[in-house]
Formats: C-alpha cells, sequence, structure tokens
C-alpha cells in the first residue's frame, strides 16, 4: 500500500531519531560536499551562488530534464548526473555532507525531508513547501536532524530587508498598527486558465513521471508547466502569493517576531479548479508582539494590480508607492519596504528626507566597486548586507547559526500557505489552530492542510 502524505511524514520525523548527527564540516580544513537538486533556472543560479564559497565541493547534480545540466557542468565538470534524487541519495548519500534544492514547489519537501532523514544540511528554495503539513514537518526533522538550514529567500540577508528590519525595530514610528504587502501582477500566461490544456508529447529528454513527483498525475503539456509556467498551477505553484509572499512578507515576520496567523480571509477575481486567481486580497490575523500596538495585527496582502491606498503611507505630494513592497504603519509614523531597494520612513516632517530609489541604486554600485558608502535612511544607518549561502555553508561548517533557517521559515511560509487556502474560499473567514493544525469549521479546507501523495511517491 503506497504512503499518505501524513503516515509518510510521521514515519519521516521518527526515522531521523535513529541516525547520529553528522557534520563532516567542523573539520575546517576539509570541504563540504554538496549535492543540487534542480539544476536550470533558480537551480542554476543556485549554482553559481553556492560555488563561489571556497570551501564546498559540488559532487552531484540531479534534475529530471537533462538538457538542464549546463550550469552543473560548468561549475564541476565531470560530476555525476542523476534524474531521480532517490537513487543520487541511495549510490552517494554516505559521501554527501549537504544538499540545495531547487525544484518547483510541489518537489520542495520529499528531497528536503529525504536530506534530513539521512542527516545532511540543507539549502531548500522558498516557500519551504506546497502544504502546511510538510512545512511542519521540515521544521521537526530539521530539529531532530542537528542540522543546519536555510530558506531560499535570498534578500533576508540583503543590506535593504536587513535595514528594513532594523528600522522598525527601532521603535522610531512606534508600535506597529497594520501592515499591507502587495506584489503585482506577474502577467503569467497561465493565471486565467480554468481548463487544463491539450496533452503532448513528452520529450525526449525530460522524465515527466520524476518531474510529477508526489503531485497528482496528469499527461504532459508542452510549454505549460515545464520549465517556467508551473507557478499558475494548483497542484505545483502557489500563485503570486507561493512565488512573491516570503520576499515581501519575510522583513514584516523578522522584525515583528511574528508566528503562525490566527485567521484568514480573502476576496479575488474567481475561483477555479485549477489555476490561482489573477488579483485577490488577503487579510492575514497574527497575535500581537511587543511591537505591535494591540492585541492582534492584520496583514493584508494584495496582488495582481491591487494595492493599498497610497495616502496610509504619508508620503510627500507627488509620491507613490512601489510596484511592488510593503507599508508598516506605526504609532508615529510609516516605513514602506520596497521590493526591492532600501525602505523609507514617513512623514519627512518628523524623519527628514530619505534616500530616493536612485540613492539607493548609486549606493549599491558605490559598494561593488569597492567604495565605502555611510549615506543613511532619513538618520538611520545602512545595515550592511550578507551573503545568504555563503552563511548557511559556514553554518554547516561549525559557524553561526544561520537567520533564516527551518524554526523561522517554517512560520513564514505557514503564512503564506495559509492564505493560499483563504483564497480558495473567498468570503469566509477560516480560523485556523496552528499547534494542532486544524480548520475548527471547515472539512474542504482541512482536507489541503495534509492532502495525499501520488501513489509511488511518499516513502
Amino acid at each position: 500500500m503506497p504512503l499518505s502524505r501524513r503516515r509518510f511524514l510521521q514515519a519521516t520525523a521518527l526515522a531521523s531519531l535513529a541516525f547520529p548527527a553528522v557534520v563532516r564540516g567542523r573539520d575546517l580544513n576539509s570541504r563540504l560536499q554538496i549535492a543540487h537538486i534542480g539544476c536550470g533556472g533558480k537551480g542554476a543560479d543556485d549554482i553559481g551562488q553556492v560555488r563561489s564559497h571556497p570551501k564546498i565541493r559540488q559532487v552531484a547534480f540531479c534534475d529530471v530534464d537533462s538538457q538542464r545540466f549546463g550550469a552543473a557542468d560548468a561549475a564541476s565538470p565531470g560530476a555525476p548526473h542523476f534524474a531521480d534524487y532517490r537513487e543520487m541519495f541511495a549510490r552517494l548519500g554516505d559521501s554527501l555532507d549537504a544538499i540545495v534544492v531547487s525544484t518547483p514547489d510541489h518537489m520542495h519537501a520529499l528531497p528536503a525531508l529525504r536530506a534530513l532523514e539521512l542527516r545532511k544540511h540543507v539549502y531548500l528554495q522558498k516557500p519551504l513547501a506546497h502544504s502546511i503539513g510538510e512545512t511542519r514537518a521540515l521544521r521537526e526533522a530539521a530539529r531532530r536532524a542537528g542540522v543546519r538550514t536555510q530558506m531560499g529567500n535570498q534578500i533576508h540577508s540583503a543590506s535593504e530587508y536587513r535595514t528594513a528590519v532594523a528600522l522598525i525595530r527601532s521603535g522610531r514610528i512606534g508600535k506597529i498598527t497594520a501592515v499591507h504587502a502587495w506584489q503585482r501582477n506577474r502577467g503569467n500566461e497561465f493565471s486565467h486558465r480554468t481548463e487544463r490544456p491539450e496533452p503532448g508529447t513528452v520529450p525526449p529528454n525530460l522524465a515527466w513521471d520524476l518531474w510529477l513527483g508526489g503531485a497528482p498525475e496528469r499527461p504532459y503539456a508542452p510549454d505549460v508547466y515545464h520549465p517556467g509556467n508551473w507557478r499558475d498551477w494548483k497542484d505545483f505553484g502557489g500563485g503570486t502569493l507561493g512565488d512573491f509572499g516570503c520576499h515581501i512578507l519575510d522583513p514584516i515576520f523578522t522584525a515583528l517576531g511574528l508566528g503562525a496567523p490566527l485567521s484568514a480571509e480573502a476576496d479575488n477575481t474567481g475561483v477555479n479548479p485549477e489555476t490561482w486567481s489573477t488579483a485577490q486580497t488577503i487579510r492575514l490575523t497574527f497575535q500581537g508582539t511587543a511591537l505591535t500596538a494591540s492585541r492582534n495585527l492584520v496583514i493584508t496582502w494584495y496582488d495582481g494590480g491591487r494595492r493599498p491606498d497610497a495616502a496610509l503611507a504619508r508620503m510627500p505630494k507627488g509620491q507613490d508607492l512601489p510596484p511592488d513592497g510593503s507599508l508598516i504603519i506605526g504609532e508615529h509614523g510609516t516605513v514602506v519596504v520596497p521590493h526591492f531597494a532600501q525602505p523609507s520612513i514617513y512623514p519627512v516632517e518628523t524623519f527628514g528626507v530619505t534616500l530616493s530609489p536612485g540613492d539607493a541604486a548609486r549606493r549599491r554600485r558605490k559598494l561593488a566597486a569597492g567604495e565605502k558608502d555611510d549615506r543613511k535612511v532619513a538618520d538611520f544607518p545602512i545595515i550592511e548586507g550578507r551573503n545568504h549561502y555563503h552563511d548557511w555553508i559556514d553554518a554547516a561548517m561549525g559557524g553561526p547559526p544561520t537567520t533564516d533557517n527551518f524554526d523561522y521559515a517554517s512560520n513564514l511560509t505557514e503564512a503564506v500557505l495559509l492564505g493560499m487556502i483563504a483564497t480558495r474560499f473567498p468570503g469566509q473567514t477560516l480560523r485556523w489552530d496552528s499547534a494542532n493544525m486544524r480548520f475548527a469549521d471547515n472539512p474542504a479546507a482541512q482536507a489541503l492542510v495534509n492532502p495525499p501523495y501520488r501513489k509511488g511517491w511518499g516513502g
């Protein structure tokens, strides 16, 4: 009998107790032996970024498409290729220290959970997983494994977002009363589709069954799912919120120390069983923290061309909100965090003139040229950035823990996934019991918390 998703996740967590922690990287004279799962698109970028660390060796590469190993071969000529991550682990597991997972969202959790079971350090692209059940299992498996983890929302470590976090935490705008976050319409071709496309012939370079992995069975269709359009389809991606939520909401979660949401509600342009809505507004309610003004805090997410009223930001006349970003409203002022530039603080009558987008761009050029730049956001110092990938590698080799580890990233991802569930039930308030992973009064929503894997997957 194939394992259900729930039984597999439980079995993975229990199995991880049987293995002692292995951290070869603590020998600082050795190199961390890293394998990559997913080698095209973002995976190719991840390969290049990881390669820039002097203490690593990229020893194996896995991708379901045999035409996507170009970056891998440039980084490590002669390293073995695999189509199935399970075969890679079976053959090379003992010689691997760490894994980078850069697959489509629906196949984040399965290889990462297997890596954690084998006590490998894991760098996993955002969002952590495609279901709340998977996200929770990843967090618990990482805790038991005692390894170093990092979610791949790289700008978590960038100067722009680190400065935004420090500015919000500084108390200059007082305690936080509300948050708005938005992302413009990505313009993806398939976000309006309500029916599946006509099937086609699978190209010889693509292992379609492996690409589907644990997702429900469906036929291949040319130029629809692979390589780049899977995000619009509910079985594989999370639409605009799934793509950008873990980026744009990250400085808010980091600054305020938020946990999982208490409830979620949404309205959108329409619901269909195949693809995500073209535009939506989602309200997530969280328990307040020491930095919020009231018992609860509401974060409102907008996409598809929707965004908050610019007047809320208290910007000077003639200025407008950035195309993508967040607005943090405090008792004494506001912080606007563009995606992606240095934050601004308003009103200028209180805080002084802030950096313009052009100033931020010039600053990045100066820093890239090795020049010093001590300009500020109003009178607030800019925080220098870090290398997100190198911090994970250094942590795996005995350095300080990462700040975007699975303990932190699981709450952020859970919020994104809860919003994705809420938008399937527009006009309804979904009350979420995070401790027990339950919606008390919505069985249909509950079924989406831990959906089953396809036969043959999950173990």
